[in-house]
């Protein structure tokens, strides 16, 4: 089984259970002023140290323990790299721990995580159950405190164990700094390949740190701007079909597209609504280039704006009450924001260079922008009023911002200059709202167009 088919799978068969473990697991009393927690806010905080040791393997099938003992080793190390990523904290050095053989259901020596550093200290297990399942356990302990913040028991096919080692870091990460983590979640964007003349587009999936790698279509036809449903089930695209723009919607659990719209004129950006009924997108007819939305019970389209320029890149607002857009409605491209019924039009961005692709945080609070001046290219945010407007980035081009479903880390992609019949290098990078915390998104070739799904349910 592939590695899409066994996403598939676990979205639509629903294996995956998760309890909070009652006495003893659930989170324990205590002081919460002396409890660890990180200031997600704080640009100049320095990383939490925090230890994670090899999960303990047990197998009610004995012949299954050595694949549990590898499972528990792998887990640790995906857990452990979703937190660093994150750049809030810092895993130790295995070399350095002195307890071992800890267990979740035995209290730790903390003297002996105090004497490395280690702040936070996450202790886990994995057993193999007879039934074919496989129940994964974690404690997450303040070692300084020497209290339990949270536990959780998961029990799951063992093919699923890298959406668990996701869920335990997020648990640890919602636990630690008080927002919700986005390591359970997806990537869509497009793979690049080819050369400059004949560049091969098509689209590609995988976890949000570049494990389990998979593709969605050929590359016989040009596809671009992949954006998530609300459900993270489907995706919109839009495609290129004998030279002609063609909106898709493709059902990752069934693998089944279906054409939404065979325009006349151009179309761009297909995205869907917060409640996932509705696809907004921009449409150029007779010369004229407008939003509309479309219902997708009844395919039918709706005009949100009539104006003699160029208005294209909508996006909701997390309360489907308005979308943003980019448009040269005032002479250069400038961000504008309407009421979802289209009334309402007010500019929001005033700087001296192009704005476009603005897309709305999932708080509400933000709207993310790509920025062009003086032949530089930057990924910015600002407030929906246009407030407190300020660039995370800068590059010879940064492109097509898209959020994790917490709004606080930003994915865009990166293009490099281009060599003598060769095209140039397009890769996939993240920043936090900090700006502090930049990091390469690992792909399998040269990636564009990234879209971030919602947390998988």
């Amino acid at each position: 089984m592939n590695a899409l088919l066994a996403w598939r799978r676990t979205l639509s068969t629903g294996l995956l259970a998760a309890l909070m473990i009652a006495a003893g697991i659930a989170t324990a009393p205590g002081d919460a002023r002396a409890q660890l927690m990180v200031d997600i806010t704080n640009p100049t905080m320095e990383p939490i140290p925090v230890a994670i040791p090899v999960f303990s393997a047990q197998s009610q099938v004995p012949s299954r323990l050595p694949e549990m003992t590898k499972l528990g080793d792998d887990m640790a190390g995906v857990i452990a790299a979703d937190l660093e990523r994150s750049g809030l904290f810092r895993p130790l050095s295995k070399a350095a721990y002195i307890e071992q053989g800890l267990v979740p259901e035995r209290r730790p020596r903390f003297p002996d995580w105090k004497a490395i550093g280690a702040q936070g200290l996450v202790v886990g297990s994995v057993n193999f159950l007879a039934d074919g399942r496989v129940e994964v356990v974690f404690r997450l302990w303040d070692v300084y405190g020497q209290q339990q913040l949270t536990g959780v028991k998961y029990q799951t096919t063992p093919d699923n164990w890298r959406q668990i080692s996701h869920r335990v870091a997020d648990a640890i990460y919602q636990r630690l700094t008080g927002e919700e983590g986005y390591f359970d979640t997806r990537i869509v964007y497009v793979a690049e390949s080819g050369s400059a003349t004949a560049r091969v587009k098509r689209l590609a999936i995988m976890d949000q740190d570049g494990a389990n790698n998979s593709y969605l279509t050929k590359g016989d036809f040009l596809a671009l701007t992949p954006r998530f449903s609300p459900s993270s089930q489907e995706i919109t695209y839009l495609s290129y079909f004998n030279n002609k723009p063609r909106v898709y919607m493709y059902n990752l659990e069934t693998g089944r597209q279906e054409l939404l719209g065979d325009f006349d004129g151009m179309t761009f950006a297909p995205r869907f609504s917060p409640d996932g009924n509705q696809v907004v997108m921009s449409l150029a007819k007779n010369g004229n280039t407008d939003i509309y939305v479309m219902d997708l019970r009844t395919r039918k389209m709706r005009r949100l704006t009539d104006a003699p320029d160029i208005d294209t890149s909508p996006s909701f607002s997390p309360d489907g009450q308005f979308i943003t857009f980019e448009s040269d409605r005032g002479g250069g491209q400038q961000i504008y924001v309407m009421r979802a019924d289209g009334s309402g039009v007010k500019r929001i961005s005033f700087g001296k260079g192009r704005y476009k692709t603005p897309v709305w945080s999932p708080r509400g609070d933000l709207i993310a922008f790509t920025f062009t001046s003086g032949g530089k290219f930057k990924i910015g945010v600002m407030r929906p009023d246009g407030s407190g407007e300020r660039m995370l980035t800068e590059s010879f081009l940064d492109e097509g911002p898209t959020w994790a479903p917490n709004g606080r880390v930003i994915m865009f992609f990166r293009g490099y200059p281009s060599r003598s019949g060769q095209a140039g290098k397009a890769e996939l990078r993240s920043i936090d709202l900090t700006g502090r915390n930049e990091r390469k998104v690992p792909t399998a070739g040269d990636a564009s167009d990234p879209a971030w799904s919602p947390l998988l349910k």
